[in-house]
């Protein structure tokens, strides 16, 4: 059975708490094999640094 996804605009969407977004890329920085894929998933999760929503 494939996932439940849920259908929402970029309307719907809230921003995440700062502090909520730096504990996440310090996560994504821990577990990245190197800087490069560090980069391209904090993008791709919308939290990069001077990313603003």
């Amino acid at each position: 059975m494939p996932p439940k996804t849920a259908d929402l605009s970029d309307d719907e969407l809230e921003p995440v708490a700062d502090e909520t977004a730096t504990s996440a890329r310090r996560v994504v920085a821990a577990y990245a094999t190197d800087a490069d894929e560090c980069r391209m998933l904090l993008a791709m999760l919308g939290i990069a640094p001077g990313e603003t929503a």
